[in-house]
């Protein structure tokens, strides 16, 4: 039987290098294809950015310096088409809206944790690249709304489910699985239920190389594991 490994992918939606790694997931479900599950998580890196670009960037220009540094990394990466105003004129204030909003969308669309849901990692993309590609505030629930045309769910669905809490309430597992593995940045990559952490700008043939050794040879249960 055919072995399935679940890949819990932490990100912050505003996180650049998240932006910038999409290609790697985009890469990896491509190769691995049924092979891995990717689990989406969110984790609240950008959850007040007045505080964490408007201040902590208060020295080397707050949210226009932050803004060309950015520049700066996405002009490295060709498939990446950071839109000019992104934190200059569009600043988001904080990540949790456009998390919850996630977690709203995959809840009406009934996201297990043990199967690949195309059209949520659809969104999710969507959701990042709307604020990096074309400048729209996350923040704002009535920005987001419209990234749910062709999803199969309607707006007055999701908002049900913010609404009455339940969102939060799976945003909060997300918080509450980060701390239990010890993820402190975005992307992590988490194998082998927290055993393996991959974190940051990673390259994708580590990835690969990971995934691929956990897929052919898993770790037997109390013996030492090479990967």
């Amino acid at each position: 039987m055919q072995q399935t490994l679940i890949i819990d992918y932490f990100s912050d939606l505003l996180c650049v290098w998240a932006y910038g790694g999409q290609v790697r997931l985009d890469e990896l479900q491509r190769e691995f294809g049924d092979r891995i599950v990717v689990r989406h998580r969110f984790m609240p890196l950008f959850a007040d950015t007045a505080a964490r670009i408007g201040d902590g960037w208060r020295e080397q220009g707050g949210f226009e310096g932050f803004g060309r540094h950015m520049q700066e990394v996405c002009a490295q990466w060709p498939h990446t088409h950071l839109h000019a105003d992104a934190w200059l004129a569009c600043r988001p204030l904080s990540c949790v809206t456009a998390h919850v909003f996630l977690r709203a969308a995959g809840l009406c669309m009934g996201v297990a944790d043990d199967r690949q849901h195309p059209a949520f990692d659809e969104l999710v993309m969507r959701t990042r690249a709307a604020f990096f590609e074309a400048a729209v505030d996350i923040s704002r629930l009535d920005n987001l709304w419209p990234l749910l045309a062709d999803c199969g769910i309607g707006v007055e669905e999701v908002r049900a489910r913010i609404d009455n809490g339940e969102a939060y309430a799976a945003l909060q597992r997300d918080a509450e699985l980060m701390k239990s593995y010890g993820v402190i940045g975005s992307p992590t990559y988490v194998f082998n239920e927290g055993r393996q952490l991959l974190y940051g700008n990673v390259g994708y043939r580590i990835i690969e190389s990971n995934v691929r050794e956990l897929l052919t040879a898993p770790p037997v249960t109390g013996e030492p594991s090479w990967c």
